[in-house]
């Protein structure tokens, strides 16, 4: 029975988890070792609860319950000790992962689980890091949580059949639609999404068109609800760059980064987080940024 869950990491996709956790009824402890960021984190929540009542998606008893439901945290030891289910939702990086899991290996009761929200990332290797592994899972949210209906659930070598029923049980009550897949590298969105991306840089980085108009191409020509361009300026260019070279080590050249992509993050073009990507955002209309 879960009804305690904790996220680790209080980014763009830590704070989603948390907001879809809490108005699927659950406690929800949010953890970051930065106040600061736990902070930010607290009032884009709010602003969150704040549009979908504006807006009618969500109703006024819910905002009250789902924000008591809401907890902050700097100290993970004590909020995993009383953990029923842990999802991790730090950066995609091997060594910070690992810290994440040995901690809560260490500090979590024997019923708890363990999911890790990755793009790309084994679940087999994650698990590794603790000593659960048949309890241990990837959850693959998509920005933003809040309105992306999909959870892709990722099952690791040793992840056992009520691990994943759990955790597709877990999804579903926080409102989301589940598949249940085997592991293997980027798994099914994340190898698609990133050619796609991949390769509106390469088309870019020749002259094809702009970045306007290879957007209206792909939403119009191919029906996505958002152009390569718009949708790395969303989740982030390192982001995105990190999952191409994971993806290019384990599968292999038709992943290669576009050099353009590699471009724009060495001058911190990161996307809609700084301002500037593909996209110019401090100005008061998007517009392309000249290569």
């Amino acid at each position: 029975m879960i009804n305690n869950i904790v996220v680790v990491g209080s980014g763009v996709m830590g704070r989603g988890i948390a907001y879809v956790g809490a108005v699927g009824g659950y406690s929800v402890t949010l953890v970051d070792v930065n106040e600061a960021a736990l902070e930010n984190a607290k009032k884009e929540l709010n602003s969150i609860f704040e549009k979908g009542l504006s807006r009618g998606k969500i109703s006024a008893e819910t905002v009250e319950l789902s924000k008591k439901n809401l907890y902050y945290a700097t100290n993970l030891q004590e909020a995993a000790s009383e953990a029923d289910l842990v999802i991790e939702a730090v950066p995609e990086k091997a060594e910070i992962k690992k810290a994440v899991f040995e901690t809560i290996e260490k500090y979590a009761p024997a019923h708890c689980f363990f999911a890790t929200n990755t793009s790309t990332m084994s679940p087999t290797e994650i698990a590794s890091y603790g000593n659960r592994t048949e309890k241990t899972i990837a959850m693959h949210f998509f920005n933003p949580v809040h309105k992306m209906p999909l959870v892709e659930i990722i099952r690791g070598l040793e992840t056992s059949d009520e691990t994943a029923q759990v955790i597709k049980e877990v999804a579903e009550k926080m409102g989301k639609e589940t598949v249940v897949i085997n592991e293997f590298p980027g798994f099914v969105t994340s190898r698609i999404s990133a050619l796609v991306g991949n390769e509106a840089f390469y088309m870019l980085q020749e002259g094809l068109g702009t970045p306007e108009e290879i957007d209206k191409a792909i939403k119009l020509g191919l029906n996505y609800p958002m152009g390569p361009f718009e949708l790395v300026d969303l989740v982030g260019l390192d982001a995105r760059l990190n999952n191409l070279k994971y993806l290019h080590e384990k599968l292999g050249e038709k992943y290669r980064p576009a050099p353009l992509l590699e471009q724009y993050v060495k001058a911190g073009r990161l996307g809609r987080k700084s301002g500037k990507g593909v996209y110019d955002y401090t100005t008061k209309e998007k517009e392309a940024v000249k290569k």
